[in-house]
């Protein structure tokens, strides 16, 4: 009896195992998901950074085309990045002004942002004296001197008329005063010609540029400096819809290259 009331009243162990001697105490569910709130908290810091690096790659996106106007003795002189494309120059046709040399009030030319960093490629250069007959527009690596094809040609003709030696002969004076390469290249509108001569706009614009370039060669510009080049209407100045438009797109262009690859 009384051995039995002993061990009633011994305390009863609660794991037995717990003295054995390769015994783990098991860990409580706190500890065991500690390292899941560890794992959540880097993949927010990866997904913080991944996000402030995208932002940081979209800027600084877009070129402008056009740095801006400048007016002086020679009209305003539209700076161009590059030579738009076809659908570019379609589109924006009618919205920026092309420089027209021979202005009534000299002026002296504003500033651009790249002074200092390339040489002037009016530079030199006698503008004043080219009249209105001819657009000057400065690209980034060139220079442009566009002519209406009605001033220079009778229509569908490539031979050059009266008034376009004369407007020719002002021009030459500019092109002898610098080294650089010109390019000659015809322009036609997209209405197609059909003749015993040019069977299409690319006879008619080659052989306007041509011509353009003989002449230059038969007074004194090297021909090492010259090229003829036809683009037919591949390359408007505005769409094909207007007899203004039109007129536009009918061009010989010369293009001076002021920056040598």
């Amino acid at each position: 009896m009384a051995a039995a009331q002993a061990a009633q009243t011994a305390p009863a162990v609660a794991n037995p195992q717990r003295f054995d001697k390769w015994y783990f105490e098991p860990q409580s569910e706190e500890e065991t998901d500690s390292w899941l709130i560890t794992y959540l908290d880097t993949i927010t810091l990866l997904l913080v950074f991944m996000l402030v690096m995208l932002m940081l790659a979209g800027k600084g996106e877009g070129v402008n085309v056009r740095e801006g106007i400048m007016p002086g003795n020679l009209g305003i002189f539209a700076r161009e990045r590059s030579t738009p494309s076809p659908d570019t120059a379609a589109s924006t046709a009618g919205k920026a002004p092309v420089a027209q040399a021979g202005g009534s009030s000299p002026l002296p030319l504003q500033p651009s942002a790249d002074d200092g960093t390339r040489p002037d490629p009016l530079k030199g250069l006698n503008l004043a004296d080219l009249g209105s007959d001819i657009d000057v527009v400065i690209n980034e690596k060139s220079v442009s001197f566009r002519i209406n094809s009605e001033i220079l040609f009778s229509s569908g003709q490539a031979e050059l008329s009266r008034d376009g030696l004369a407007v020719l002969q002002r021009l030459i004076k500019v092109l002898k005063e610098s080294p650089h390469k010109v390019t000659i290249e015809g322009h036609t509108d997209a209405i197609p010609i059909r003749s015993a001569r040019f069977p299409s706009n690319w006879e008619l614009s080659s052989a306007r540029a041509g011509s353009v370039v003989r002449y230059f060669e038969a007074n004194g510009i090297a021909s090492t400096r010259l090229r003829a080049i036809g683009y037919a209407d591949t390359k408007p100045l505005a769409t094909n819809d207007t007899p203004e438009n039109r007129a536009l797109n009918r061009r010989v262009e010369l293009l001076m290259e002021t920056v040598e690859e």
